[in-house]
């Protein structure tokens, strides 16, 4: 099976999909943090395209940063200083060549993740 990364942000507080949320990759290597894709999701809470799509999927450590404080700021909802979340980052391994799925369910005051299909 072919490896690949996707993901799918819901607003927990909201019930709905968390659409126009910027969602940046990393892969870590020997101890270096390098970027490789920055995405923003689309009207249901997901990107339009892989995060990390088959052509390029190697098994390694990730990261993914969810910028939550941005996004809550551009959607209206009360803004704290400073804000209780503001970027997430979920590290996370993939050792298979396989479909991950890293979806995220964010609240201004907490958020979980799990390893979804």
């Amino acid at each position: 099976m072919p490896g690949f990364l996707t993901t799918h942000v819901l607003d927990t507080a909201r019930g709905a999909p968390a659409a126009g949320m910027e969602v940046v990759l990393f892969c870590l290597e020997g101890g270096v943090r390098t970027e490789l894709a920055r995405m923003v999701t689309n009207a249901d809470g997901r990107t339009d395209a892989q995060i990390l799509p088959e052509a390029e999927f190697t098994t390694g450590t990730y990261e993914l940063e969810f910028h939550a404080g941005a996004w809550m700021d551009a959607t209206g909802i009360a803004a704290e200083s400073p804000r209780f979340l503001d970027v997430i980052p979920i590290r996370f391994g993939m050792s298979q060549h396989d479909h991950y799925h890293v979806p995220l369910l964010v609240s201004p005051f907490g958020y979980s993740t799990y390893r979804g299909s």
